[in-house]
């Protein structure tokens, strides 16, 4: 089950890639491209930085399954834009949440420190999105007050936490709930991070 939902994660984030690329009206290759880099791009700087074989290599499930999903969503695009924007949010939170998790529990079977696992799940989960974001010329969430990189932190924490308490598959279920729960709030309900949380300087020295 959890494979599969990897792969729907995969799914899920190529989709995602293709709606941001048809905005500067790619042809169907550079889309395709997108697609891949914003689906398998986290995992793969995860593994580069961890020096450990890259995971589609290993297994070409992920690779296929982002082609294939870039590839149709191309053609099936006036049907994906009639779904609500807010559901494809809900769908890339929980990719985030099982990519992370994910993450962690690679990089701890690899004897790294629990810090790093964390560090590793927030670049899994959020890589491919600002790889997306660079590549088709928006502004990246990561650089934005929305609640994004924020919940992946305190989830995997939490994670980290839980698996001195307890047995891991529970673990996973409770940081991947708060992963998700948290996000999926603030996609509700437009939630943002306090303004005494953010910087904003002026070119005359001035905070704001």
């Amino acid at each position: 089950m959890e494979y599969v939902l990897a792969q729907v994660g995969v799914a899920v984030f190529a989709i995602s890639g293709v709606l941001s690329a048809t905005r500067q009206r790619l042809d169907i290759f550079s889309i395709v491209v997108v697609g891949l880099l914003t689906a398998i791009g986290g995992g793969t700087l995860r593994d580069v930085i961890l020096d450990v074989p890259v995971f589609w290599l290993e297994d070409l499930t992920a690779f296929w399954v982002a082609m294939a999903t870039s590839a149709a969503t191309f053609i099936g695009i006036r049907l994906i834009l009639k779904l609500p924007l807010r559901l494809l949010s809900y769908m890339d939170a929980m990719g985030v949440a099982l990519f992370a998790v994910q993450a962690i529990d690679k990089t701890l079977a690899f004897g790294h420190p629990a810090a790093v696992a964390v560090v590793m799940g927030l670049v899994t989960s959020i890589a491919g999105g600002i790889i997306r974001d660079v590549v088709t010329h928006r502004s990246t969430l990561l650089l934005s007050r929305e609640l994004y990189a924020t919940p992946i932190v305190l989830g995997g924490i939490l994670y980290v936490m839980l698996l001195h308490l307890m047995p891991s598959p529970f673990c996973r279920l409770i940081a991947m709930g708060v992963i998700f729960g948290v996000r999926a709030i603030a996609i509700r309900w437009q939630l943002f991070l306090p303004l005494r949380l953010t910087l904003k300087i002026d070119l005359d020295g001035k905070k704001r």
